[in-house]
């Protein structure tokens, strides 16, 4: 160690570089891959499991089914979800699952601003992403309802917006979950979790 600071190289002395991700360099990214941003920090998705696609399935299902004739809107990934656009314009993400109730944020390959409602199912690879960073970002930028799906523990744990603090709720797989955001529906989470 050095006696003094004037002894450190401009190397020591100096943060890492690391690099701010924007929505600019996604649209530059390989599309054989795929790729969110979160706060400028960038994450490589890998492939989800059959039991994961299983699930998004089903719940896409109930959704479209409950949502037909209905103003609102169910996607599922890959989806670009500009999260701020608006500003710093340095989170794309991909949920799972999500419902649109504004068509005024579509674009031609996503949305610009926050959707009413997430989803997203749980990997072992993506836990922390989704249940963290994601967290923390869906709050921020006033995702009304937000599911975390946990096929591993068979639970779903809802996350609901409030005078913007999130309150939650735990279903196990054996009970049924209401969906806030849209009134009179509700999801038996024995037909999600099914083998």
């Amino acid at each position: 160690m050095p006696d003094n600071e004037n002894d450190l190289s401009v190397e020591e002395t100096q943060p890492e570089y690391v690099k701010h991700y924007t929505f600019n360099d996604y649209m530059n990214f390989d599309d054989d891959e795929r790729w969110e941003i979160i706060n400028g920090k960038l994450f490589l998705m890998s492939a989800p499991t059959v039991t994961h696609q299983r699930i998004l399935g089903r719940l896409y299902l109930k959704f479209g089914n409950f949502l037909e004739g209905k103003p609102c809107d169910v996607f599922f990934a890959p989806f670009d979800v500009r999260l701020k656009a608006d500003t710093t314009d340095d989170t794309v993400v991909q949920p799972d699952l999500l419902v649109i109730c504004d068509d005024s944020i579509m674009m031609k390959t996503g949305c610009k601003g926050a959707p009413d409602m997430v989803v997203e199912i749980l990997s072992p690879s993506t836990s922390y992403k989704d249940r963290a960073l994601k967290f923390k970002v869906y709050q921020e930028v006033g995702i009304k309802e937000f599911w975390i799906i946990d096929p591993e523990e068979k639970l779903t744990v809802v996350h609901i917006l409030n005078n913007g603090n999130y309150y939650t709720k735990i279903f196990t797989e054996t009970e049924t979950a209401p969906v806030h955001i849209l009134e009179g529906f509700e999801i038996n989470l024995a037909d999600i979790f099914a083998e």
